[in-house]
């Protein structure tokens, strides 16, 4: 019998094997178009922007094998060895990000202001699962510091915020770069064509891009990858011809050597070059921002199988046509292509540089969603394109916001060396936020050495920081853009955060109590209406101020009230079966519930379902309390009848059965004039009351202004920035899809 049962498992293994291998090898390759399209198409402007300062001095085969040989290793210190083999590897269940480590850095420790969350409404299942290990000396340390010290959150925070305000640019300089730098091929053999033309062309690409943005990349997506996989074969290929026809010496610039001895002789301007030598890094962040999508192996799979190979032959061959064509410095991408070969390759161009682009402008969307939902960026329409891809959405607004700020710099600017100067600089601030975040992810969620966690922030942040400083010295040609990006995008974020936080701490302190609000019931004669009412509101605890505003002005509201608190949780996703979290307020006899429903952060909310799910939810509530009481009666204990509903507050709801069957509770409800219902006949109730009245949306709408004793920069937060955010963006209502016929407002004054 054990023989049989031994044979079935291995015949069970047999058959899963294959299907694991096909499934990862198909994520690989279709990561070649999502995850590595932007640095796919690096090569055609590296050598190019490299080259276009005061370097084009130094032309000769030392300088120019120099520059292979740092590419070479900066490919393969950052990419491969620092994304690949440690960053992959801090995934929060499977998402990547800034803000995927800046979540697993507030669950291990007391580091996140972003999730004001209460800590019973915070538990997941599914993320308290992790085999706890024990802290060493210096995590304890760190975060000690950071629970201590309010104003290193804030620095941390505004760090993320500094990280996903260069993606938010790299969305803009990405489509610019990688389009005007493959159009400008035509001219290599039509030079007497005017700049203008070009960029008319680039600009026409770029409308048609972003046009077809409210597709979908579904539509699209099964061109992507194949575009990719011949545009990587064509680079290869080309390097591998010009690396046997011009210079096969080229393969010992892979020798350190040659990176000392380009900067012993170009000394403070090979410095300067570095600006152009870190365009070859552009769209590495994206193989982790983008791991949801995909798995951390097929990842790596495709990058150190097919990436990394095809992107070193590429920049090889291009380094040894250069060495024996050096007139051709300013455009050797295109002059390196035989000449049987050019229009072909150069169609392909054109379609990669739009994958590429299309990557990188998925992922803005992507992570504006997600600081949207966190409560760091104003309400924006968010449309799904994929009924099966949740993840796959569309922002109209931040679309063609994107679209004019790009026609905005190729029209500008357009010249892709001051461009390239502002993409490098987006690209690399990123990479080196990353290496920041990481040194707390070993330190304090891994709970290494701390010797581990300096030797990774010295070797990767040290070379980052290199190429930082090459760029921060070409701030006055270009690199000042997406700083610029950066700095608007991090203060709307902070100013958006700070006015949402002012209103919920408002809203607390304001908070009403059910007993003090039926305390006034015989004197404002309140009065009950059919149907069933879904309350919005911000307060987990109590009542909120603008219920009690609405009542004191009209004595009314509907036979069953429900508050609905929606609150995003620091995880990426919130299993369905935890989601809704019921409870009643006061006695039966008043029908008041309240549901805290949770969302994580990479999740985008149902609005059409949801009051269908969440009326359900609170009609199990009923009956799992119907046997409760029932077993209440009968005399079994809260801890027997928790394990039989198996619900993680039925052990309240028992306890507080127990309390009123036996008499001890002190709350008096004998003037509120309701008749107490049975459980069972509350259910009947619930859904006669939503056939009857149908269901009613109450949320508030209030006017937040700074208080008169405020400071100036208060004030300016407030009342201007704040106050025009919230006129011009998408009304609550409208981002949870509330009918507008059923929908009723509740204006208030919010003195904050």
């Amino acid at each position: 019998m054990a023989r049989q049962m031994d044979t079935e498992s291995a015949s069970v293994l047999r058959g899963f094997r294959p299907n694991l291998y096909k499934t990862t090898l198909c994520l690989a390759y279709q990561s070649l178009g999502i995850v590595y399209g932007d640095l796919s198409i690096s090569p055609i402007y590296v050598y190019k922007s490299t080259f276009s300062g005061d370097l084009h001095l130094y032309e000769d085969d030392h300088e120019i094998l120099g520059v292979l040989s740092i590419v070479f290793w900066t490919l393969t210190l950052i990419p491969l060895c620092k994304y690949i083999i440690f960053v992959l590897g801090a995934d929060d269940n499977g998402e990547g990000g800034t803000f995927a480590l800046y979540s697993s850095l507030c669950r291990h420790s007391r580091m996140g202001l972003l999730n004001t969350v209460h800590p019973a409404h915070e538990r997941i299942s599914s993320y308290c699962s992790e085999i706890p290990t024990k802290d060493t000396r210096m995590s304890l340390l760190i975060k000690e510091f950071f629970e201590k010290h309010k104003s290193s959150r804030i620095v941390l925070l505004l760090v993320v915020f500094l990280g996903t305000g260069m993606i938010i640019g790299d969305g803009i300089l990405t489509p610019t770069m990688s389009v005007l730098s493959a159009v400008y091929g035509i001219r290599i053999k039509a030079p007497d064509l005017h700049e203008n033309y070009t960029v008319f062309i680039a600009c026409i690409i770029l409308v048609g891009l972003f046009a077809l943005q409210h597709y979908g990349t579904h539509k699209v997506g099964f061109l992507f990858a194949p575009i990719m996989l011949i545009w990587l074969l064509c680079i290869s290929g080309v390097g591998m011809y010009n690396i046997f026809c011009w210079n096969p010496g080229v393969i010992g610039a892979l020798s350190p050597y040659y990176i000392y001895n380009f900067f012993r002789k170009t000394g403070r301007i090979g410095w300067s070059s570095l600006g152009g030598v870190v365009l070859c890094l552009t769209g590495t962040e994206a193989m982790f921002a983008d791991l949801g999508h995909f798995s951390k192996l097929s990842i790596r799979i495709a990058f150190t199988g097919l990436v990394y190979p095809c992107l070193v032959l590429a920049y090889m061959g291009e380094a040894a046509y250069l060495s024996k064509n050096k007139m051709d410095i300013s455009s050797s991408f295109y002059k390196a292509i035989p000449e049987v070969m050019f229009w072909p390759v150069l169609i392909i161009a054109t379609l990669a540089s739009v994958v590429g682009s299309q990557a990188i402008i998925s992922a803005t969307f992507s992570i504006v969603s997600q600081c949207r939902a966190l409560r760091c960026f104003p309400r924006v329409k968010i449309k799904h394109t994929s009924n099966q891809i949740h993840g796959q959405i569309y922002i109209p607004e931040v679309n063609w916001m994107l679209m004019m700020s790009c026609l905005a710099v190729v029209i500008g600017f357009r010249d892709t060396r001051m461009i390239g100067n502002a993409y490098g600089l987006a690209g690399v601030t990123v990479m080196f936020i990353t290496t920041c975040l990481m040194f707390l992810i070993i330190s304090t969620v891994w709970k290494k050495n701390v010797l581990l966690a300096v030797l990774f922030f010295v070797v990767f942040g040290s070379l980052e920081l290199l190429y930082i400083s090459a760029c921060l010295g070409k701030v006055h040609h270009g690199g000042w853009l997406p700083l610029l990006f950066a700095l608007v995008i991090v203060s709307l974020m902070s100013i958006w955060n700070y006015g949402t936080m002012k209103k919920d701490a408002f809203e607390l302190e304001n908070k009403v109590s059910l007993d003090r609000l039926l305390s006034l019931g015989p004197s404002l004669g309140i009065a009950r209406v059919p149907g069933i009412c879904l309350l919005y509101s911000n307060v987990a605890f109590g009542l909120p101020p603008m219920f009690a505003h609405f009542v004191t002005n009209f004595p009314a509201f509907h036979h069953t009230l429900i508050f609905v608190t929606l609150k995003s949780l620091m995880v990426p996703k919130v299993p369905v079966v935890e989601r809704f979290h019921v409870n009643r307020i006061g006695p039966p006899e008043l029908s008041i519930f309240r549901c805290i429903v949770r969302y994580g952060y990479k999740e985008v909310r149902d609005c059409y379902n949801f009051e269908t799910q969440l009326i359900e939810k609170v009609a199990e509530f009923l009956k799992q309390e119907s046997t409760i009481e029932d077993m209440t009666v009968r005399g079994q204990s809260p801890n027997h009848i928790s394990a039989a509903v198996g619900n993680e507050v039925c052990r309240d709801i028992a306890e507080q059965r127990r309390k009123e069957v036996s008499g001890g509770s002190g709350e008096q409800w004998s003037n509120t004039g309701f008749q107490s219902l049975g459980s069972c006949q509350e259910m009947k109730k619930l859904m006669e009351a939503r056939e009857a009245g149908g269901v009613a949306y109450m949320m508030g709408n209030p006017y937040i202004v700074a208080s008169g004793v405020s400071p100036f920069l208060k004030k300016f937060a407030i009342n201007i920035v704040y106050g025009f955010l919230r006129r011009n963006c998408r009304r609550p209502a409208i981002a949870l899809g509330v009918p507008h016929t059923s929908l009723l407002e509740v204006g208030m004054l919010y003195q904050v």
